[in-house]
């Protein structure tokens, strides 16, 4: 079956390009070379509509095995497609953690019938405790994985920390980490500064971003080896990782889309739904962010899903999981950062910044999206088990039309 889209431009690094006709035909995006409409079994016009490289997320959370409820494979697959993401990387913490091969090889057999590429990221200790290391080699050698971390904990242990920059340098492996000191966040439920002292809430302070990621870099200068930084937050974290690549240190960095959105005086009404982790912070670290993201210290957008049930966040503050979704909502983020980031940078971050930090070939995929299309995200249109969101029950703008994995074409009904 051939379809012609009519008018559709390509957004890549290097710009918008001009409205052309494209043909989707025996399971391939091609530029049409006919102005012969009607040879074609579809036509759709596409003006105003943007096609791109399949995006990629770098960090997003399920609840399969063991909290299905959350998030089962089948939503999380049926969630990347509506948000336009041909691949994205899991996190271990499940029930039971993704730390053998036979835990790898249940997610990826699961996964598949879907179109989507879910790319394992294995715990690199055993149930995420931060001492006795997992079977690492073994992981590798047998089902193929070469992202390793402890997913939503902090890799705090120095020791353990410098023995895994030394097992994954045996396979170029990567280590993502997502680093803060635990113990200067302890008890803290949101960002430090004035607005948790208005509120009488705890708070976790940069310092405990900025220590670990320090340290981190001396490790990493000590013994080698490739650090990915998750969802990184702090002015002065920026500014570290710029100085170490700069240095020539084999390490690079992301960010949740959505700390670009909110802020720490956000919570002023105790909202459990922007209770996340890392913090949402003040205005001079989301300017750090911005410039990071120019400059090309960050190197991707993530949307940092983290499904959470009703019973876990519909509570009072201090007592709610940290985490929201942010799939569905990704492509109406990215909305609101067009005008001060541009598509070009934006859609680098999801595409060709993501790809380069990956250690696995992905299937070539497309993404057609409409920045302009207003959809109502609730209980009809939400794809994924959970709703954790501030943005739930609202008009959003920006919705994601078609995609294309794996030679199919899949339109997205929302």
């Amino acid at each position: 079956m051939s379809i012609l889209f009519k008018g559709l431009r390509i957004v890549n690094p290097e710009g918008i390009k001009e409205a052309k006709d494209y043909v989707f035909d025996n399971g391939e995006l091609i530029l049409s070379a006919s102005g012969n409409s009607s040879k074609f079994d579809q036509k759709i016009d596409a003006s105003g509509w943007l096609l791109s490289e399949g995006w990629i997320d770098l960090r997003c959370s399920m609840g399969e095995p063991g909290h299905e409820y959350k998030e089962s494979i089948e939503s999380l697959a049926e969630s990347l497609i509506a948000s336009g993401f041909s691949a994205a990387v899991i996190l271990p913490n499940t029930d039971p953690v993704i730390q053998s091969k036979g835990d790898v090889d249940f997610v990826l057999n699961r996964a598949k019938r879907y179109t989507p590429e879910l790319l394992i990221q294995g715990a690199v200790t055993k149930n995420t405790d931060g001492e006795n290391l997992t079977e690492i080699l073994d992981m590798h050698h047998q089902s193929g994985v070469s992202i390793f971390g402890e997913g939503v904990k902090p890799l705090a242990n120095g020791d353990r920390y410098m023995k895994i920059l030394q097992y994954l340098q045996k396979f170029n492996g990567v280590l993502f980490d997502h680093a803060y000191d635990p113990l200067l966040a302890i008890f803290g439920h949101m960002h430090e500064g004035e607005n948790s002292t208005m509120l009488g809430i705890k708070g976790i302070p940069n310092l405990a971003e900025d220590v670990a990621i320090q340290r981190n870099l001396e490790i990493i200068r000590y013994a080698g080896g490739r650090v990915h930084f998750q969802t990184i937050n702090t002015a002065k974290g920026v500014k570290l990782i710029r100085e170490a690549k700069a240095e020539g240190l084999n390490v690079t960095a992301d960010v949740s889309i959505y700390q670009l959105l909110f802020a720490d005086k956000d919570l002023m009404d105790f909202d459990p739904y922007l209770k996340v982790l890392p913090p949402f912070r003040g205005d001079s670290d989301r300017a750090a962010l911005i410039e990071g993201l120019k400059d090309g210290t960050i190197d991707a957008l993530v949307s940092n899903h983290q499904p959470e049930d009703l019973d876990s966040k519909f509570m009072e503050f201090d007592l709610a999981n940290f985490g929201m979704v942010g799939l569905q909502t990704f492509l109406p983020a990215l909305v609101l950062l067009e005008k001060e980031l541009g598509w070009e940078l934006l859609i680098q971050k999801v595409t060709s910044g993501p790809k380069a930090i990956l250690p696995h070939h992905l299937s070539p995929s497309w993404t057609i999206f409409d920045p302009n299309s207003e959809w109502l995200y609730n209980e009809k249109s939400n794809k994924s088990n959970s709703s954790n969101s501030p943005w739930f029950g609202k008009n959003l703008k920006g919705q994601v039309k078609y995609v294309i994995q794996k030679g199919q074409l899949i339109e997205v009904n929302v």
